[in-house]
């Protein structure tokens, strides 16, 4: 795999990377092909290595130099010690985890930092879709139909949110995309993210004792 440009990933994996300070430690889970992964290494310096669920991911990683392993978030995470990184990133998978909530607090545990980013279901759009056709929406952030989708858990920036506060964890910084990864000038009220925002990428923290 060719080393990336700026140009060569997507905008919001770029909008990722700014969020990590070079040469930190960083674990990217549910890495794919190990496009950000390789960019942060090549380009931020980092320590990375990276967990994947695909076989064929792991492969097209590993052909590249990267250092990934085949894993399952859901069930790995736990296995790593505290503290252990400086970033996790879980990029457009949150809403594949059977325990997201589970998932979330493992990568506090690990990490000073967590970055997640995920398509936000409660877009006009979606909402459009279920209030006038009565379907489940199918857009460029949520391309599966309702019968062959690996999203287990949608949420919106709401729900996150909301999770969030549960659970005591510090949002250090929060943007709001859209469906091409675009930082959308929106107002800062939740509702305006929550009805405007196709996706969304948080920089957390844990709450200091």
């Amino acid at each position: 795999m060719m080393v990336p440009d700026r140009k060569a990933i997507r905008v919001d994996l770029q909008l990722i990377s700014d969020m990590i300070e070079p040469h930190s430690r960083v674990l990217d889970v549910g890495c794919g092909d190990g496009t950000l992964l390789d960019y942060l290494v090549h380009f931020r310096h980092v320590d990375g290595r990276g967990i994947e669920l695909s076989t064929e991911g792991v492969k097209t990683s590993i052909s590249a130099g990267l250092s990934v392993i085949q894993g399952d978030a859901d069930t790995d995470l736990k296995d790593y010690p505290d503290d252990v990184f400086d970033y996790v990133v879980l990029s457009q998978t949150l809403q594949a985890m059977v325990q997201p909530k589970v998932v979330l607090e493992n990568m506090l545990r690990i990490s000073k930092y967590a970055i997640v980013s995920f398509p936000n279901f409660a877009h006009w759009r979606g909402r459009l879709s279920l209030a006038i056709l009565g379907r489940m929406p199918v857009s460029k952030t949520l391309p599966h139909e309702w019968f062959d989708t690996p999203n287990i858990h949608l949420c919106t920036i709401h729900d996150f949110v909301a999770l969030c506060r549960r659970l005591n964890i510090v949002i250090e910084s929060q943007k709001i995309l859209d469906s091409d990864g675009r930082i959308r000038n929106v107002s800062s009220t939740l509702f305006s993210a929550n009805l405007f925002g196709e996706q969304a990428v948080f920089l957390l923290s844990k709450k200091k004792s």
